[in-house]
């Protein structure tokens, strides 16, 4: 019996270290963290440009095309209010054409960050939280940063054509994007913005694509994730240390293979294949939100007070870099 109860014990903590080794690799734990922030975004704000990309501006899929640029339009005029320089980088795929949205602060500084989300929606569904919420939170970070004096250059990209049926395909428009500046040697890194808007505090409301991670991660979907592969551990890790404590929003980070399910299922894939360190802020989309791509993804459903400080708490960690 008592060679069992060993054997058993050994076991235990085998598994435990292999578990503790793994949790360091992946969600690289640490202390740090950024001073609280004195920013803050109005949440009626984001609420506005939410729905008006979700309900005045819907459907925007790549079909409707004439939304789409009505789209386009209204994220240059904010760029431009904010007070960046703006450009249309144009592309034609199957005969039509599509348009990236490009707002620069500061373009001549050296270093450079690129922070991007796509502003098209799957056929189907309002895409509120994908990603009317990550464009608005791009709106709103272009606010900041016009008020602001960094030592950096900041480059904000707003992306047509991430969803199907161009997905995964070169015809995507951060894929454009990524291949116009593929031999930029001063970019420090890409930012993108892909859903951040719903939360969901009950127990059990998150889940993750493996069990493993169910048990190194909360099951609480009241936190924004900070999401990058393997090999990219340090920049991931930066970005968590300056957005935790900005606010008082819980911030978690994963640095996984991509051939773990939503760890590449964002535009930040396509600066990866050109050696750019390149994370997704997320709310983890369908391992929380089940009306993922739905007709369900509703500006109602999201919580703005908390998309309000994933902005902040971005701009935070982007002054840090």
């Amino acid at each position: 019996m008592k060679k069992i109860f060993k054997t058993i014990t050994r076991i235990i903590i085998v598994i435990s270290i292999i578990l503790f080794m793994v949790w360091i690799y992946i969600a690289s734990p640490t202390t740090q963290k950024n001073q609280k922030s004195t920013l803050h975004v109005d949440g009626e704000r984001l609420k506005n440009h939410v729905e008006t990309l979700s309900k005045t501006l819907s459907p925007r899929d790549y079909e409707k095309t004439d939304n789409l640029n009505k789209c386009a339009d209204y994220i240059f005029m904010n760029f431009v209010q904010a007070g960046a320089e703006v450009e249309r980088q144009e592309f034609i795929v199957k005969g039509k054409k599509y348009f990236n949205l490009i707002g620069w602060f500061d373009k001549k500084k050296a270093k450079r960050i690129i922070v991007g989300a796509h502003y098209d929606s799957a056929q189907g569904t309002s895409g509120a939280d994908d990603n009317a919420s990550g464009v608005a939170g791009l709106i709103e970070l272009a606010y900041l940063i016009g008020k602001s004096d960094l030592d950096k250059s900041i480059e904000l990209v707003a992306y047509s054509l991430e969803e199907p049926p161009f997905f995964g395909t070169d015809m995507m428009g951060s894929a454009i994007h990524a291949a116009s500046i593929s031999s930029d040697k001063n970019i420090q890194g890409v930012i993108v913005l892909e859903m951040i808007g719903y939360y969901d505090d009950r127990w059990g409301s998150q889940s993750y694509p493996i069990a493993l991670l169910n048990i190194l991660y909360p099951n609480r979907g009241d936190f924004i994730a900070v999401v990058g592969k393997s090999g990219q551990r340090d920049f991931t890790k930066k970005m968590k240390a300056g957005m935790k404590g900005a606010t008082d929003l819980k911030v978690y980070s994963i640095n996984a293979p991509e051939f773990i399910p939503g760890i590449d299922f964002s535009d930040h894939r396509n600066y990866w294949i050109y050696g750019f360190n390149a994370v997704m802020i997320t709310d983890t989309a369908f391992y929380r939100n089940k009306e993922y791509h739905k007709t369900g993804d509703t500006p109602d459903r999201l919580d703005y007070n908390r998309m309000s400080k994933v902005v902040v708490s971005v701009f935070e960690a982007i002054k840090r870099l």
